[in-house]
Order: structure tokens, then sequence, then C-alpha cells
């Protein structure tokens, strides 16, 4: 492995968060133990699975595997790390271990895994680490670290997109409620491996490669309060031509609208409408507004049907709008039965065809009840409300050719013994039947009850 190969952006992210530091310090102790009793470099083997399935399903989707590579790939002590490392370790550890732990690396390990997004089952293994034990123990913590989190959100994704169906466009948006900055990453990157279309996150979309989608927030709605802060007030039709005085055109929609839907004029929001006026002028082609930041059907709703209606008549294509808050099922009828209406009415087809996003505390249960065509989910995929931890676990299996077993006063936490082999059954018409492994000289099946394809 050559530590100076030029490192891509996603690797650099994956360095600069993740040090052979990011480990607990009991890592070091046993490894010192092992370095001094002459046993650091005998050949071991772990393996890493997780003992239950997340959200009382029948599955997990493995991730992290990227990023547990590109950590083993530039594993490597800084001076500062070893130095560091000096100050907290016992004072009589013998100063030559400092020196041996300067040159290790992880060329000397080996990885068997999955692949990246493949289906798994509770107690098989999917991963496995071989190498010198002291490398190889010292890994631990830093991979289930890796591993944990992001195939537990990549599950929850999946899960979602199951709910959502195949149609409907999911849009990960819930950086604000993540657990710190790496958590928000790491969930951009996995929920788009488990399903999900889009993100908000800008910096996700910059180190993967995610597309990225976003509008505005109720604070650009609620920065207006009079149609005098909106500056330039003209657009140039699409066609091209002279500019259009938009305020004047939209309030003259703003009337027939009012008007067809038995809207009071004087109940709609000077402010909202301004905001709106401003938003379409940036953006005449990416038209699609957060519609209840005060009344959608007396305020948001009107305006944003008035101001589409101006732009349709300059020849722009409105995006649709987006609800955060309130009974989301029951305002999204409304909203395009609206639509509808004023398709018919004013015969303005593009009306048809507008999205409507719902981004208010949208979990898998609710996704069900929602049938639109873009849902914007955050706080319940980031964070995993319903089951917050995976508990993978990293457990020796064989030392020198041995096997190796742990047992426990739990019976749920014993282990199987040796390496495994693990492979599909399928059926005859190709589906998953099973996952089956072989332990030494003893074969176990273990029937899979699979909440989705592999």
């Amino acid at each position: 492995m050559n530590a100076e190969v030029k490192l891509g952006k996603s690797e650099r992210s994956v360095c600069e968060r993740v040090s052979p530091l990011l480990t607990d310090l009991y890592q070091f102790t046993m490894a010192y133990a092992y370095w001094r009793a002459g046993r650091h470099n005998e050949p071991a083997v772990f393996e890493l699975f997780f003992r239950d399935n997340p959200f009382g399903g029948g599955f997990s989707l493995f991730a992290g595997l990227s990023d547990c590579l590109m950590f083993l790939r530039n594993f490597r002590f800084k001076k500062e790390d070893v130095e560091y490392l000096r100050s907290v370790l016992p004072s009589d550890t013998d100063p030559d271990f400092f020196t041996y732990l300067k040159e290790l690396d992880c060329s000397a390990v080996s990885v068997s895994a999955v692949s990246e997004g493949t289906v798994v089952f509770a107690r098989v293994p999917f991963l496995e680490v071989s190498g010198p034990l002291a490398i190889v123990q010292l890994l631990e913590t830093s991979l289930l670290c890796l591993v944990n989190y992001a195939s537990l959100v990549c599950t929850n994704a999946a899960r979602f997109r199951l709910a959502a169906g195949p149609k409907r466009r999911l849009l990960e948006m819930g950086l604000r409620r993540a657990q710190g900055p790496d958590g928000g990453l790491t969930a951009s990157r996995y929920t788009y491996i488990g399903g999900f279309d889009l993100t908000s996150n800008a910096l996700a979309g910059r180190l993967f490669g995610i597309p990225v989608t976003g509008t505005m927030a109720h604070s650009y709605v609620t920065s207006f309060s009079s149609l005098e802060e909106v500056w330039p007030q003209t657009l140039v039709p699409s066609r091209g031509g002279d500019p259009i005085d938009l305020i004047c055109l939209v309030k003259g929609w703003l009337g027939r609208v009012c008007q067809l839907l038995g809207t009071k004029p004087q109940r709609v929001r000077e402010g909202e409408l301004a905001a709106f006026l401003s938003y379409a002028i940036a953006y005449p082609q990416n038209f699609l507004p957060v519609i209840d930041s005060y009344s959608v059907s007396c305020s948001g709703l009107p305006c944003f049907c008035a101001v589409a209606l101006a732009l349709c008549q300059l020849h722009y294509q409105p995006l649709g709008i987006r609800l955060d808050s309130g009974d989301l099922c029951r305002q999204s009828v409304e909203v395009r039965r609206v639509f509808r209406e004023c398709s018919n009415h004013f015969t303005v087809p593009a009306f048809e065809s507008f999205i409507i996003v719902c981004t208010n505390s949208v979990s898998e249960q609710s996704l069900a009840e929602l049938n639109k065509r873009v849902m914007g989910v955050g706080t319940h995929l980031v964070t995993c409300t319903s089951h917050p931890s995976l508990g993978c676990v990293y457990k020796l299996v064989e030392v020198r050719g041995c096997p190796r077993m742990k047992l426990s006063e739990d019976p749920e936490k014993s282990t199987l013994p040796g390496r495994k082999a693990i492979y599909r059954l399928l059926d005859t018409e190709g589906e998953p039947y099973c996952t089956r492994f072989s332990v030494l000289n003893l074969s176990i099946l273990l029937v899979c009850h699979s909440e989705i394809h592999m």
C-alpha cells in the first residue's frame, strides 16, 4: 500500500475524519501486551456481524465497506499520534513499542466482504479481517465505527424506499438533525446507496457526487413584508422580448385566482406574495416555494397559483410547492384539487404536472398515506428513531489457524469458532431462499425471511 498516492475528495474526507487514534484506548493496551509477549505477528482472523435485524425487520444492508478500505489503505500513525500515546499509556511501557507503532501499516492485512449495499442477515458475518494479531486487534473499534451507522442508515433508507415504492422520488434532508457533521455526511452518502434519489447536503454532493436539490425555507418568506421589497420587479419572457412588470401581472392573476377559489383577497399576506415574486424572478425555471408559512388555503396556495400562472404566461415552467406542517395528507389532496381546478379553468395544462413535496416529520409509516411524487425525509431517516443502533460486533474466530470461540454467561453473546464460507441459496425462479455458511466441519443453515430482493 502506498500512502503517497494522490487521494480523491472522498478518500481525503475519510482520512481527515478517521485516524488510527479513532479507537478505544484498550486496543493499544492489548496490542502492547501482544507485542510484549512476542505474539503481535501471529496470524489471526476477526469477523464482523450483527446479532439482530434492525427495525423489527428481516434484513439489513451492508454499508461502509469503501470507507473501511480507504481507512486501511491509509493507516499510519503520525509522529504526534505516537507521542500522544506515549503520554497516556503507563509510564513503564517499553519505548520500543512506540517505534513499532511508527512503522505499522495494514500491508499485511486482508479483507473479505460482501459487496457494498448487499442484503445481509443477523449473525451471518459479512466482513472478515485477517492479518497480524496486534494490528487486526487495533482495527476493531474503527471498523465498527465505519460500518455500524452506515449500515443502519442505509437499511433505514431502503425501508423508506420499499414503503414509498419505485416511482416516488425521495429527498434526504436530515443534515440539521444529524448527530454532528460526520453523521450528516454519512447519512447523505448511505441513504443514497439505500435508495434515496437526492440530498439537500451540498458538501455530500461535492464529495460523493450525489444529486443535490433545495428551494427555500420559511425564513425567506417571513423576511418579506411588502411588495416594495421586490427588486427587480420585471422579468424577461422565456422566449425573449421586453421585460414585463411581474408585480402587475401577478396582481391581475391573484384577483382571478381568489375569485375562482372563493378566497378573500384581504387575507392574502403581502409579504408572502412578495417573497414568491422575488424568488420567481431569481429562479423562474425552478420555482418551488414552501407555502405554509402562514395559511396554505388563505394565502400560500393563492399566492403560488398567481405567480405560477404569470410564469406560465411568460413561457416558464414552475415546478410545484412544498408543504412542511400540518396534516400533509389532507393538505396535499386539497392542493392537487386546486391545481386541477386552475388547469381546467385557466386552460394551463402545466398545473397538472406540478409536484408536491412533503417534508414534515415524514416516517416510514406515513409514506403509505402520502401519495406524492417527491418526499423529503429528515429526522426519522438520519436518526433512525425506531432503532438507533445496529449493534455490529467484531469477534476473534481464529489464531494461528486454530478456531477461537467466545463462551458467555449470556448465550446470545456466544460466538461460532473458525472462518466461515458464506453463500446464498436461490429457488427455481432465482429468488433468494436462504443464507448458508459452513464452519469447520459443521454446516449451519439459516432460513432468512427477507423483506427485499437481493
